[in-house]
């Protein structure tokens, strides 16, 4: 246990989602946090999402409901309430892991050099039923140029944490004229900066929806931006060029007979780096494997 526990910022936006808002304010306000800030933006539902926020209002640092410009809109307004050293957001149907705060904390104590996180990716059903996908080649670890080359294509939203100092020197904003990937616009600004550490914690979990899921039911223009957002940076420096170096690099590895040998070295060219981890009795350390 830490002797402080810095305060940590939340936010949610909504709209019209109250078949599931209220298991999403359960998962955060449920965390016995001593140090939150639980901010809700909801964009003026017309169902039943009103009543829910306000059955929790003494337990919110703000809220309100109004018409706004969409997700990154009510984002920005709710970012803008926040003053936790510790920033992330949850939507209105996913949810965090027990204890997920506490150990968010205890993972920027014990590594300080670190400005932003991602837990194991783990999904709910609509029945808030827990799953696993199989990890994917680099065990959910994450560099720029994974994100560049399209290599696993999305970071975890809902299992990201970041320090403030990291949003600040992003520029402390979500692009509100984005309608669908501002989290990767979000990502590439971080990266710019700072490496993504992934965790072996679950600390959240995306809801995955048989209908209504404007990320399932929009993904083609999700990745119009992202591809939009990926030429921009390719665009900066030597980025593109390194990209090149990194395809010729990864068809030459094809050729080595080890596999292990062959991951290890293709970690290395990505720039991948360790995961933080914790076994009882060893305590944190970073793991490279």
């Amino acid at each position: 246990m830490l002797k402080s526990y810095p305060r940590i910022s939340i936010v949610t936006p909504s709209f019209n989602q109250g078949a599931f808002l209220e298991d999403t304010i359960l998962s955060v306000l449920g965390q016995g946090y001593p140090n939150l800030e639980y901010i809700i933006i909801d964009g003026g539902s017309t169902d039943n999402s009103p009543d829910i926020i306000r059955k929790y209002a003494g337990q919110l640092a703000y809220w309100v409901s109004e018409p706004d410009g969409g997700l990154y809109d009510g984002l920005q307004k709710g970012f803008s309430k926040a003053t936790g050293e510790i920033m992330a957001w949850i939507n209105s149907d996913d949810m965090y892991h027990r204890m997920s705060l506490f150990t968010v904390a205890g993972l920027f104590h014990a590594f300080p050099q670190v400005s932003w996180i991602m837990g194991r990716n783990s999904y709910f059903d609509e029945e808030g039923r827990i799953f696993l996908n199989d990890p994917d080649l680099f065990q959910e670890r994450w560099s720029k140029w994974r994100m560049y080359g399209y290599d696993g294509q999305f970071i975890q939203q809902e299992s990201v944490f970041w320090k403030r100092q990291l949003w600040e020197k992003a520029g402390g904003y979500i692009d509100g004229s984005l309608s669908y990937a501002g989290d990767a616009d979000l990502w590439v600004r971080f990266f710019r900066h700072e490496l993504l550490y992934s965790t072996t914690f679950l600390l959240s979990g995306f809801r995955i929806r048989t209908r209504d899921q404007k990320s399932k039911d929009h993904l083609r223009e999700y990745f119009e931006e992202y591809h939009t957002l990926l030429m921009r940076e390719k665009k900066q420096g030597r980025v593109g060029s390194y990209l090149l170096w990194i395809k010729l690099l990864k068809l030459l590895l094809m050729l080595l007979p080890l596999g292990r040998l062959r991951q290890k070295l293709l970690f290395r060219i990505m720039l991948v780096p360790p995961k933080l981890a914790y076994e009882p009795g060893r305590g944190y350390y970073l793991k490279k494997k």
